[in-house]
């Protein structure tokens, strides 16, 4: 099977499976106040543990599966076990933190060929900053990074560094202008893909992954 009829079974298949997560009311965090970020006096700021509540809160209520490791060892286990012995793409091994690239030395790459990229059911990255208002990772494309590995496999496994939350996104927007201007792509991974455009049924998994895992380390 090609790539483009691999990436459109995809497609039908999500069609028929689609579904609704079912997730518990999440209450605010205690950094959180409303009424929300067009007010002037909104702010949102706080310790790493309070980020981190707040970001796996926003993680819970999107059906994002996530996991908070305290060792370099226990990302790469937790890692590996998610996958097992499925086909991976991923970003280049020193893009990835506590050497989760050395996990697979035949996993495809940007370099490799599009059918290959196609096949694989895991997408494996790292992310430039993780949101906590929202629960959002950001991606900024470069040098061994493709965007594929987060777009195009039916699972995204993201790794995630402590260092790399952030409150809100205008904090990312600021600390990182120079370098977004200057980015091919910046992509935006809020759970699972979604889609209601299919005769107003939700759907998840149709324009990319359906099931989105983030691995939080030290």
């Amino acid at each position: 099977m090609g790539a483009r009829e691999n990436v459109l079974a995809r497609v039908r298949a999500a069609q028929r499976t689609g579904y609704v997560p079912s997730v518990p009311h999440a209450a605010p965090g205690p950094a959180d106040r409303r009424p929300g970020p067009l007010d002037p006096s909104y702010t949102f700021a706080g310790t790493i543990d309070v980020l981190l509540a707040r970001f796996l809160a926003e993680l819970t209520a999107l059906a994002v599966e996530h996991h908070v490791e305290l060792t370099a060892d226990a990302v790469r286990s937790r890692v590996a076990q998610i996958v097992g012995a499925e086909p991976v793409l991923r970003w280049d091994a020193d893009q990835l933190p506590y050497g989760v690239g050395d996990l697979w030395s035949g996993a495809a790459t940007g370099a490799s060929p599009r059918d290959v990229q196609a096949s694989a059911a895991f997408g494996v990255t790292g992310c430039d900053a993780a949101i906590a208002e929202t629960g959002s990772l950001t991606l900024i494309s470069g040098r061994g990074k493709p965007r594929a590995a987060s777009l195009l496999p039916p699972a995204h496994v993201a790794v995630v560094r402590l260092d790399q939350l952030r409150a809100t996104m205008g904090e990312f927007f600021g600390e990182r202008a120079a370098e977004l201007a200057a980015a091919a792509n910046c992509t935006f991974v809020t759970g699972p893909s979604r889609t209601a455009d299919i005769e107003l049924t939700l759907t998840l998994g149709v324009h990319g992954p359906g099931r989105v895992i983030v691995v939080v380390g030290p």
